[in-house]
């Protein structure tokens, strides 16, 4: 896979060297070209450098692979925006030059490249560049709280007010600033929280990822209880294991983390929250996904011995599952609490107004959704992965205040 990657670099290399070539000459050439060359050089470093420090696949990273896969992906896209507008160019001066073939008398000039519009390819791509560096070294670990305020006709009037604080999408393995994420825990202490909620992706593939993390997490607290599940990350399934055995005993030990730091994890498991006599449901799955990612969980095996006419709290990692089973199932979930998506780490939010590149995939990507009485919240992940960075969409704490029409 390394070498297909690396010859689909050098054939964008050999590209922008030929763009570089038509649109300049002399000295300006020449610096055109000493920067990309010295671009290139650094890209072909970072993707080697970072591909065998990762070993069997993407798990615990540290700041220098972070910065570098980081600049990596930004100089990437980068580059795409900019060969994207050399390419659309070229298209017009094929078709310009075919026509003036079949229309002209004379023989015709292949027309040239223009200068101005290498230039404007260069300007445009400097927006994502900007933008993905600001997202690496500023947004990364600028949480932000969303709040939601949420009523319900059968909300027992015992729980009206119930604050819930949500966290998902941890990836503890892509988190290399501590303090950081300290303050990001202290923010969710900070919301006084009734029950606090994790919604899967505790790490990226191995349990040694979240160790230095316990203690830290193990600390929160909430008078109801804390709950978590599980999502696809949770299973070790990209990552190259020894054997079925090593891939076992890791799925295991990262149940064991649950009990370590105080969270009740429910596999397709379902509890009583009670206050003042009153009860409400919360269930849990384990991770449901259209494919790629593993249809684990069972709704059915989560609701069994759940009390009619009780108001149910469902979480559930991937948003899919609301939309393919929850929303018709026989049982009426009042409110569904998801992640999976990060909002891909990339998008626009303006008032009233969001948009992501994943959104192309998932209907439901971030934020509130409602459908026959039904609520879904979708959080954008509290780390993430892949790219280091937040380009647009903030890592997300969300506290939901839940109130009894009663």
């Amino acid at each position: 896979m390394l070498n297909y990657i690396l010859g689909f670099l050098l054939l964008i290399e050999i590209y922008i060297f030929f763009i570089l070539k038509s649109a300049y000459s002399g000295s300006q050439f020449r610096i055109a070209f000493g920067i990309q060359l010295a671009v290139a050089i650094f890209t072909f470093i970072s993707l080697i450098y970072t591909s065998g420090s990762l070993g069997h696949g993407l798990s615990q990273t540290t700041k220098p692979i972070n910065i570098l896969m980081g600049l990596f992906i930004t100089f990437g896209v980068a580059k795409l925006v900019f060969i994207s507008v050399a390419f659309l160019e070229d298209v017009v001066r094929i078709f310009t030059y075919i026509i003036s073939l079949f229309t002209s008398g004379t023989s015709v000039n292949y027309p040239s490249r223009r200068k101005a519009i290498t230039q404007i390819g260069l300007g445009i791509a400097a927006i994502p560049f900007a933008s993905f560096l600001y997202g690496m070294f500023k947004t990364r670990y600028d949480f932000k709280v969303f709040k939601e305020t949420l009523k319900f006709d059968d909300l027992p009037k015992e729980f009206d007010g119930l604050k819930v604080v949500q966290f998902s999408d941890f990836h503890a393995g892509s988190l290399d600033d501590i303090e950081a994420v300290k303050l990001g825990l202290e923010t969710i202490q900070n919301l006084a929280p009734d029950l606090i909620l994790f919604t899967g992706d505790l790490v990226n593939n191995t349990s040694e990822e979240f160790d230095k993390f316990i203690p830290y997490l193990k600390a929160l607290s909430a008078p109801l209880g804390k709950f978590a599940i599980l999502g696809n990350h949770d299973y070790g399934l990209y990552y190259k294991w020894e054997s079925d055995e090593a891939k076992a005993q890791n799925e295991q030990r990262i149940r064991n983390h649950h009990d370590s730091i105080g969270f009740d994890l429910l596999e397709n498991q379902n509890r009583t929250i009670e206050k003042n006599g009153a009860k409400i449901n919360l269930l849990g799955v384990e991770n449901w996904g259209r494919p790629p990612f593993p249809p684990k969980g069972n709704l059915d095996k989560a609701k069994e011995g759940i009390v009619d006419n009780t108001f149910n709290l469902l979480l559930s990692h991937d948003p899919h599952h609301w939309e393919d089973i929850v929303l018709n199932d026989s049982q009426h979930i009042h409110l569904t609490l998801s992640g999976h998506t990060h909002g891909m780490q990339m998008g626009i939010e303006l008032p009233g107004w969001k948009w992501s590149p994943v959104s192309l995939r998932y209907k439901n990507w971030a934020g509130l959704y409602q459908e026959k009485g039904q609520y879904l919240y979708v959080n954008r992940g509290f780390g993430h992965i892949g790219f280091p960075g937040r380009v647009g969409i903030k890592p997300e704490i969300t506290f939901l205040e839940l109130k009894s029409k009663n």
